[in-house]
């Protein structure tokens, strides 16, 4: 089917590399704890969206482009650095001074965190080579539908992540009423997440360009 091969290997090499924990996942947890089951799924839905982004890259032939160009490479590296970073130091910098629960409701939109998942991955040259490297080895090289193999092959990596990213936040969601009563310790879990953002910026800042 559209010259893709060994479907079950990627299914389960799929699934394993979702399943292990990284910054989304950690994104997903702390924005279940902060928010509930609304922010964890939100935060979700944007790291899918991201990821659907570089798939029609990698089935268009743009992450080949990325992967060949320096500067293509360093345009989206730098302005992926900036971004994260820009956002991990205001969470680090915010001030809590607010009643909880209008904490919880309304320092931070759901829209808001849709966004920063959404462009935590697509501003990372590093997601964009990951399907560029993975994708491949499932489709023969003789197909004449590449593009669309490679599109399939996404979905359902996408579609199966979405699945387990949605069940973390479930699970953290559940078990953080108590966290959430607690306005100190949401202003470490947004803390938290701060760091987490200034992390990743700096990491992808040193991402040697190809």
């Amino acid at each position: 089917m559209l010259g893709i091969h060994e479907l079950w290997l990627f299914v389960i090499s799929g699934l394993l590399l979702n399943v292990t924990p990284g910054p989304d996942t950690a994104y997903i947890i702390g924005r279940s704890l902060q928010l509930g089951w609304r922010g964890g799924a939100a935060a979700a839905l944007g790291i899918a969206t991201g990821c659907l982004l570089h798939v029609s890259a990698a089935a268009i032939g743009l992450s080949a482009l990325l992967a060949a160009s320096s500067t293509a490479f360093s345009l989206v590296k730098w302005a992926g650095a900036a971004y994260l970073c820009f956002v991990g130091v205001k969470m680090l910098l915010s001030r809590h001074s607010v009643p909880v629960a209008a904490a919880v409701s309304g320092a931070v939109s759901m829209r808001q965190v849709f966004l920063q998942g959404a462009l935590t991955n697509a501003l990372n040259p590093k997601v964009a080579l990951f399907f560029l490297a993975f994708l491949p080895q499932f489709v023969a090289a003789d197909s004449p539908h590449k593009a669309a193999a490679f599109a399939l092959l996404g979905l359902i990596f996408v579609f199966n992540g979405t699945l387990w990213c949605l069940g973390v936040a479930a699970f953290a969601a559940s078990a953080a009423d108590r966290i959430r009563q607690s306005g100190r310790a949401l202003a470490w879990i947004n803390r938290s997440l701060g760091g987490l953002f200034v992390y990743l910026g700096v990491r992808i800042a040193l991402l040697e360009t190809r």
